[in-house]
């Protein structure tokens, strides 16, 4: 029996190892599985990790990376350490299912930027240490999943230079926000006034110039008596940054911090000087005082840009504003642009500019304004051959509007556009030179039930293209006589050259037939001819090649009874071939005719 239980305890003890990584320490006798894996170089996170651990320390190790099937899992999974490791990356939504997670701590490795999908699925957590990293940016929506239970937040020693402020503002449950150690050099205006839990705030060795004034400093200034002993007392750290020591830091002044010991770093005549110790009277602003402001042009043309400055200094640096000369506040359009440092620019201007400009610089100390006057000058008008001014002619646009005419309409056209040799498809259009509009390029003609003739020219003023219309009329053309339609060229070519190729074949055809007729004709003829003379008693000789009795003759000749026996033999030759070798030639001779016009026929084609 001894044994039996000795075999079992060995054999639960087995199975426990299987879920305890080598090197690492695991407490199972606790109620909760705790695993310890420090300086265990471990270079990632071990995949034989019990589901079921509760805490897990993996501190100073080699781990590079935090991937997704990690934790995958570890629903039961409370405090999670991954303290001074070299982890540069975090996979999207490799802590999703840790619902129970409670403290992430992540400080002293290699991380450089926090993205919204990284924090996923810790909608428990309340701690989260990422300090003495390398992180310079964080993203709005990083903090969102544990925006509303997040206790304590530590980001020192990164290299930011803002915050997800608006995040930072719903914090509502947070002690504790560390901050101190980074570049930051602004803090959005009402960022700590519903932080009414918070009992620790560090911004020393940032780049903060000044503090915005908050409620919940407000509210400081009477638990930071340095007697109060309690737990819930607020306190601010904020030295290492360089203030200047203005009016805005008045509220700060007067809050009781004797024990520390920060430093102004401007104005000049309060540098190096203990915050603490400067007198209230000290912290004094110098109101705005425009030293320029200006247009750059004294008279601008309809239409034209403008540039005005406006140039203020004091302490705190003003904000410029600029407002139209009907007191409306000039805001950032399409037509105007206004810039940090006081410069107006108006891209196209109306008539509606023309008066006062207004600059207007503010601080915490008060306020100042100028005048800058803008001069309109409207769209230039015309000199005609009078010498009279004119105004210019209507229609800016390319695009013409027909006029409503009836049956009856008997209102004279604009006779300076004049149709001349008007027919059903042609008309012979006059029209004056514009030579008092400089720059013309061309004249556009525009028909749609009324012709109109347009000069586009470069506008001088606006360094646009543009036109002007020199004239419209209207006219009326007949009705249209019916033509003759011609059968196309290349259809007729190439169908006379059918019909004439079909002709000659149809001929050397026809042609062919007659020399056959003929040929028995002769051949019939000259049988009778041979019939008549046998029975005279013309001497028929059989000619046989080599006079050779056994063969048969190739050649038949008939003659008479001649003592030249050669010229015989030439005649029947001639008689006898002569009737095929003219077909012959005769069928050559017209097939390389049809041959070439066939040829002539595919160059039309």
């Amino acid at each position: 029996m001894e044994r039996l239980v000795f075999y079992v305890l060995v054999f639960g003890a087995l199975v426990k190892a299987q879920h305890c990584p080598g090197r690492c320490i695991c407490q199972t006798i606790s109620p909760t599985l705790t695993l310890l894996c420090a300086k265990t170089g471990l270079l990632f996170v071990p995949p034989t990790i019990d589901r079921k651990t509760v805490e897990l320390r993996l501190t100073d190790n080699f781990i590079t990376a935090v991937r997704r099937k990690d934790f995958l899992n570890m629903t039961s999974l409370v405090h999670l350490t991954l303290s001074r490791n070299t982890i540069s990356q975090i996979a999207p939504h490799s802590f999703v299912g840790l619902k129970s997670l409670r403290a992430l701590h992540m400080d002293g490795n290699r991380l450089t930027v926090i993205n919204s999908d990284q924090l996923k699925g810790l909608i428990n957590l309340r701690h989260l240490i990422l300090g003495n990293n390398q992180i310079h940016l964080i993203e709005l929506s990083s903090f969102d999943e544990f925006v509303s239970t997040i206790e304590d937040l530590d980001l020192s020693y990164n290299n930011l230079r803002t915050l997800p402020w608006e995040a930072i503002a719903r914090m509502t449950h947070i002690n504790t926000l560390t901050l101190d150690h980074n570049l930051i050099d602004h803090i959005s205006a009402g960022t700590f006034t519903l932080l009414t839990k918070l009992v620790r705030l560090d911004m020393t060795s940032n780049r903060l110039q000044t503090l915005p004034p908050d409620a919940l400093f407000q509210q400081a200034q009477v638990l930071s008596e340095p007697r109060a002993s309690s737990s819930s007392l607020l306190t601010v750290s904020f030295g290492g940054n360089p203030l200047h020591c203005n009016c805005e830091l008045l509220w700060l002044r007067r809050l009781t911090r004797e024990d520390d010991l920060e430093t102004c770093a401007s104005p000049e005549h309060l540098m190096d000087k203990y915050f603490w110790s400067i007198q209230e009277e000290e912290f004094i602003c110098e109101p705005p005082l425009i030293t320029k402001h200006q247009v750059t042009k004294p008279y601008v043309m309809e239409g034209q840009g403008v540039t005005l400055k406006c140039k203020a200094m004091g302490d705190p640096d003003p904000t410029i504003h600029w407002r139209f000369p009907d007191g409306k506040l000039v805001h950032n359009n399409s037509r105007t642009i206004l810039y940090d440092n006081g410069t107006l620019d108006i891209l196209i201007t109306t008539m509606k500019d023309s008066g006062a400009f207004n600059c207007v610089a503010s601080n915490a100390a008060g306020i100042a304004t100028a005048a800058v006057e803008v001069n309109m000058i409207p769209l230039p008008l015309f000199v005609n051959n009078s010498g009279h001014m004119r105004e210019a002619d209507p229609g800016l646009s390319d695009i013409t509007t027909s006029t409503k005419s009836g049956s009856n309409d008997t209102k004279p056209q604009n006779k300076r556009v004049l149709v001349e040799n008007l027919t059903a498809n042609s008309a012979v259009i006059h029209w004056p030179s514009e030579r008092h509009i400089p720059g013309i390029r061309m004249y556009q003609i525009q028909y749609n039930s009324t012709l109109c003739v347009l000069a586009v020219y470069d506008d001088g003023i606006t360094s646009l293209t543009a036109t002007r219309v020199v004239g419209c009329v209207q006219f009326h053309t007949g009705a249209e006589a019916g033509q003759c339609r011609f059968i196309p060229s290349q259809f007729l070519g190439g169908t006379m050259i059918i019909i004439i190729g079909g002709i000659i074949v149809a001929s050397v055809l026809v042609f062919i037939i007659i020399l056959m007729i003929r040929y028995k004709a002769y051949s019939g003829a000259d049988a009778a001819k041979a019939k008549v003379r046998g029975d005279a008693g013309v001497q028929v000789h059989s000619q046989t090649n080599g006079s050779h009795p056994g063969r048969s003759g190739s050649k038949q000749e008939v003659c008479p009874e001649s003592p030249d026996a050669k010229d015989c033999k030439a005649l029947a030759t001639f008689q006898n071939f002569s009737p095929n070798m003219h077909i012959l030639f005769q069928l050559t001779k017209y097939f390389n005719i049809f041959r070439l016009v066939l040829v002539l026929h595919n160059d039309i084609i």
